[in-house]
């Protein structure tokens, strides 16, 4: 298939250009940069300059495709009501694009605020919904436009995909730890994260694309419970420094913004995901990424 990735010089939209590739594929891959373009190039893919406000790229990389992978995402903590509405837009066009094709058109979604109090599972609908709501409402977007006739996928991730390379979540908790000189968790650190290595990640991105039915949900998690005190030790011993507890009142100054997301669970489970998809995860856990040194340059 002819696939059209936004995001594909990013971390995870990277690897899925690779993976797609490896298996077959040809990729059709958004770049915003010329640096972005070169590395897309040297892979050997296509590149189609433009970025998520530039709409008209997006329907041309859409409507010249068999299929989409949406990636991309503005993370722009500062400003989220400006993510939020890239996302948004960008969704509706990219849909748009597709309505009456029945084209794959998968979209990447965050597994945090499903549900409270346990993990979510896939049959879980999200309840952000309207332009005002969180990532803009895209994933239940996305998904009423299947009774128009697009292949949608839902894909879920964990907070933490991790690898070498990482500049996600916990790059910012690796980041915090050297400047404060201890690793911290919040209060007991009995909150938990969902994580997932970069490569299964990308190779499960693919396996939807392929065979997932229109309307799934899938989610992108290989461990489904790491408490953060765990993920704290971890980044101690890697670090040889000592590990504390922080009062949940200081989390923002010691952390910074990340605080507000190491004081909260976000799991899932992949149950469901890997029985329909027979994916296995295989690459390292979050805990051994980060005592094997892959957040060396954080």
């Amino acid at each position: 298939m002819r696939v059209f990735v936004t995001g594909a010089s990013g971390w995870i939209g990277s690897a899925v250009v690779d993976d797609l590739m490896t298996a077959g594929h040809e990729v059709v891959g958004l770049a915003r940069s010329e640096t972005s373009a070169q590395s897309l190039a040297s892979k050997g893919a296509v590149v189609l300059r433009g970025d998520l406000d530039d709409l008209d790229s997006l329907r041309r990389g859409a409507t010249d495709a068999d299929a989409v992978v949406h990636m991309a995402n503005k993370h722009d903590w500062g400003n989220p009501a400006e993510s939020d509405r890239a996302e948004r837009t960008a969704v509706e066009t990219l849909a748009e694009a597709l309505v009456g094709t029945d084209r794959p058109f998968v979209v990447a979604a965050a597994i945090s605020g499903l549900v409270e109090g346990r993990a979510a599972v896939e049959s879980d609908p999200s309840p952000a919904v309207g332009p005002d709501s969180n990532r803009g409402g895209s994933e239940n977007l996305a998904l009423d436009y299947v009774g128009q006739g697009v292949h949608t996928i839902i894909s879920r991730f964990a907070p933490s995909v991790h690898g070498t390379g990482d500049w996600g979540f916990v790059n910012f908790l690796v980041c915090a730890a050297r400047k404060q000189g201890v690793s911290g968790y919040i209060g007991d650190g009995s909150t938990t994260w969902s994580a997932v290595h970069r490569s299964d990640a990308a190779r499960l991105i693919r396996l939807g694309l392929e065979k997932a039915p229109a309307g799934t949900r899938l989610h992108v998690t290989a461990e489904e419970a790491i408490t953060t005190k765990a993920i704290a030790e971890a980044i101690g011993r890697y670090l040889g420094i000592p590990v504390v507890s922080i009062d949940p009142e200081d989390a923002g100054a010691h952390f910074g913004f990340v605080g507000g997301f190491f004081a909260r669970t976000m799991t899932a489970s992949s149950e469901i995901t890997r029985a329909a998809l027979s994916w296995a995860p295989t690459g390292p856990t979050l805990v051994e990424d980060i005592e094997s040194g892959a957040y060396a340059t954080a």
